[in-house]
């Protein structure tokens, strides 16, 4: 590794993983930041989304002796301004399956770099997703997946929900959890050494 610095992902999610790896990239370190993902009274969803990012690439900087590049990330569901939970129970992967069925909604990505000598940018990403209007068979197909499971609007695009979704504009991979398109370029303008094609 050199003199070369730490690159680190501030997330303990397999997916996002994956995805850097899509890039050629495999993080030096991968050390999840535990915040209250809790909205503030009145807050927006992209407000929401850039906070998180943020806050959870300081929590992790704070706690590196270190300097390091720090990508930390995080995805918002909302539908018009109602934030959706990451559903940890059937009832509340129901809850977000009714509201999503037959509407328009949108997946917010939260991007935070910190560079070396301290410097944070943070970026959101936007993509808007259309889901069928969903018959009780294939919602409770749905939820006998477990794939809702922890998942911010109750559905996991990279699985079965993806078969009940009639649209999709923007970004496939910011829905699954790391837009690659705005990662590669806030990494690759901020002097992360990326493979030139994104390929390893």
């Amino acid at each position: 590794m050199g003199d070369r610095p730490l690159f680190v992902l501030a997330s303990a999610s397999p997916r996002r993983r994956e995805l850097l790896a899509r890039l050629g990239l495999v993080p030096d370190r991968v050390i999840a930041a535990d915040l209250d993902e809790t909205p503030l009274p009145g807050e927006a969803p992209q407000a929401l989304a850039a906070r998180l990012a943020a806050g959870k690439a300081a929590a992790v900087r704070a706690g590196l002796a270190e300097p390091a590049f720090i990508l930390a990330a995080d995805t918002v569901v909302a539908c018009g301004t109602r934030i959706l939970p990451k559903a940890e129970t059937e009832a509340e992967a129901r809850r977000c399956l009714a509201l999503l069925s037959g509407r328009r909604h949108r997946v917010l990505t939260g991007l935070s770099l910190i560079r070396p000598d301290g410097e944070q940018r943070t970026r959101i990403a936007v993509s808007t997703v259309t889901f069928k209007r969903l018959e009780r068979a294939e919602v409770e197909w749905y939820i006998a997946s477990g794939e809702w499971q922890g998942k911010a609007g109750g559905y996991a695009l990279q699985g079965r929900a993806e078969a009940l979704v009639r649209a999709l504009a923007g970004s496939h991979s910011n829905v699954v959890g790391l837009p690659l398109y705005e990662t590669r370029a806030l990494l690759a303008g901020n002097g992360l050494a990326l493979p030139p094609t994104g390929q390893p």
